[in-house]
């Protein structure tokens, strides 16, 4: 995280205690600010350039807290990172902008998303958005979080830009009504801003305790490969 720690929300394990532990890391967090090299000029996420590539360039924005901003691996080995050097292996050629930021909420998103957008060099041709964990440690109304991504996805289709939204699901220990309200959030806006969807970005290692880091909240670098692996098809396709 920009400072020192920073909450994502954990679905391996006992709930209670992961959001008790997490929740005092996730404050930390709240003034942490977007690194300027991730969003002035437009800061490559990957570092294996060499693979041969074809056709126009494709630049994605990857938008998000710490699961993107590569907490405990490394912007190297960050998400964004993983993912473009997944899409140039297959031949796309693309580059990703990581615009991850350590403790963001989503109104933390809905402050800086307009800035990150302008300071890109290249308008993006995707932006991906991956927040809602953090809203859950802090115990917000999922009316509030509904209300900051639909902020997010407004400015970002204004523009023209499409838009991949990596869905989050509220752990089962804050009950059922907020389950369901909060859960509900992503599949709804998706739908509303015509936007592609990931229904929960961690479905393929939740339940996988040897792919978090020690906190057993951030993956680890093979975690977030298998994440790159079981979401790069989805990237493509909104790419496409």
């Amino acid at each position: 995280m920009a400072s020192a720690q920073g909450g994502l929300q954990m679905v391996i394990g006992d709930w209670s205690k992961v959001l008790v532990a997490a929740a005092t890391l996730a404050l930390a967090a709240c003034g942490s600010e977007a690194p300027a090299e991730a969003v002035e000029d437009g800061a490559l996420a990957g570092v294996e350039q060499e693979v041969p590539v074809m056709g126009p360039q494709k630049r994605i924005l990857a938008f998000g807290d710490s699961l993107f901003a590569g907490y405990g691996v490394g912007l190297e080995n960050s998400y964004p990172a993983k993912l473009q050097n997944a899409l140039r292996a297959r031949g796309t050629n693309a580059i990703v902008v990581n615009a991850g930021v350590s403790g963001d909420t989503t109104a933390a998103g809905r402050q800086r998303i307009a800035y990150t957008l302008d300071s890109q060099a290249v308008k993006p041709d995707l932006v991906i958005v991956e927040l809602g964990g953090n809203d859950i440690l802090r115990s917000l109304p999922p009316t509030e979080t509904r209300a900051n991504l639909d902020a997010i996805l407004t400015e970002i289709r204004k523009r023209d830009i499409d838009v991949l939204v990596m869905g989050m699901r509220s752990p089962p220990n804050l009950g059922s009504v907020f389950s369901s309200e909060f859960d509900d959030i992503y599949p709804e806006l998706a739908n509303e801003h015509d936007a592609e969807l990931v229904p929960f970005f961690l479905e393929s290692i939740y339940t996988k305790r040897n792919l978090f880091q020690s906190d057993r909240i951030h993956p680890t670098v093979e975690g977030i490969e298998e994440l790159v692996t079981d979401t790069v098809d989805e990237v493509e396709d909104a790419l496409d």
